[in-house]
């Protein structure tokens, strides 16, 4: 029954975590076991077409064992978990086919009452479209096709549908009330089916959009990490030029930095550099872009920033830094910064800029720190 399944198309690629294979296994489970039902509610309306005369007292206990040993094969390999070696892993093309093949076969036997399984027959495709790829379709409608035809145009079985007696016609009432019924039964589980993967799919989007937003961040200051900081550069040198405005960039150290670690720890630190970026977050526009270059070194890109601007920006943040209440994360800490200040030439790479504020900063530091350079 599966061994047609071709296992190098349809083996599943990837390792799925125990909550989705659970959840697929429910979900093949309530398809279950609406067949299992489906095929008992058929086989009472067989029992009544029988106590009406239309058709075999034999018909309706061989329906149901034929459907309900098809559904406990399906059920044994799901539980066996040996659908979830395979991408189809709700077997549609072979539950359709199976199905189908009860229906062609008791619509030969009791054409009687053929109308049941010709509605029946409606009812597989309606089933199997929840989760049917275009190739299952056209095989299930393949195999309907010649069932039918062969059925139809080969023999000269003729088809009922009893309403000779009142019990006929409340028979054949029932197989249409009933089969209306599951079919809007069938519709509701694929809407619920439908809104689930809807909500995992806007939750996989925000997980999506959370990744990438960590994947452009530092960890530990939530500024930009070296990364996204060197292409956001990159890009603003980009944008100076094609709109022809200024643009500026300043390297920021953090002095006397490893004697912070030391003196007071790592974590002391760690709040320090937090600290830190959060302040300049606060002091700095919307346009400005701010990044974790390396360590206690951080990169600021001014853009449409004039010289003067981006030294007056720079040496206030500075000052506030300076000025912050450093003792609220440990008692007698300090902090300042340094930085060197330069300014896009039309020459310039983001290596050549970079270079030229690495060695401006270098000069605010031989100059006693606590200070900005620029150049």
């Amino acid at each position: 029954m599966i061994g047609g399944l071709d296992r190098k198309h349809s083996a599943v690629e990837i390792e799925l975590s125990p909550e989705i294979l659970a959840r697929r296994a429910k979900q093949r489970r309530q398809m279950l076991d609406m067949t299992g039902v489906s095929y008992m509610i058929d086989a009472g309306i067989l029992l009544i077409y029988a106590y009406a005369g239309a058709t075999s007292f034999v018909i309706a206990p061989a329906y149901a064992a034929c459907g309900l040993l098809s559904v406990a094969v399906y059920i044994a390999i799901s539980e066996a978990k040996v659908n979830d070696r395979f991408r189809d892993h709700y077997f549609i093309s072979q539950q359709t086919s199976i199905s189908l093949m009860i229906m062609l076969v008791f619509l030969y036997f009791a054409p009687e009452v053929g109308c049941l399984f010709l509605c029946s027959i409606f009812l597989v495709f309606t089933f199997g479209a929840l989760r049917s790829t275009p190739r299952q379709t056209i095989i299930g409608w393949t195999t309907a096709a010649v069932g039918l035809t062969a059925l139809f145009l080969l023999t000269d079985k003729p088809i009922g549908m009893p309403t000779g007696t009142p019990l006929e016609r409340f028979a054949t009432m029932l197989v249409f009330i009933l089969v209306l019924a599951r079919g809007m039964i069938v519709g509701l589980f694929s809407s619920s089916l439908h809104e689930s993967l809807y909500r995992r799919g806007i939750e996989l989007k925000k997980a999506y959009q959370r990744i990438e937003e960590l994947a452009e961040l530092d960890e530990l200051t939530g500024s930009l990490n070296r990364r996204s900081i060197m292409q956001t550069l990159d890009e603003e040198i980009i944008r100076a030029r094609r709109s022809n405005v200024p643009c500026a960039v300043a390297l920021i150290d953090l002095d006397w930095f490893k004697r912070i670690n030391d003196r007071f720890g790592h974590p002391a630190g760690d709040e320090a550099l937090r600290a830190f970026a959060i302040t300049v977050f606060a002091n700095i526009r919307s346009i400005d872009k701010f990044g974790r270059y390396g360590g206690e070194e951080f990169l600021l890109i001014l853009p449409e920033t004039s010289d003067g601007a981006a030294l007056r920006t720079v040496d206030r943040l500075r000052g506030i830094v300076a000025a912050l209440d450093w003792s609220a994360i440990s008692q007698d800490m300090s902090v300042t910064m340094s930085a060197g200040l330069a300014t896009l030439r039309a020459d310039d790479t983001a290596d050549t800029i970079l270079a030229r504020a690495d060695r401006l900063l270098y000069q605010a530091k031989d100059m006693g720190r606590n200070r900005v350079v620029a150049g």
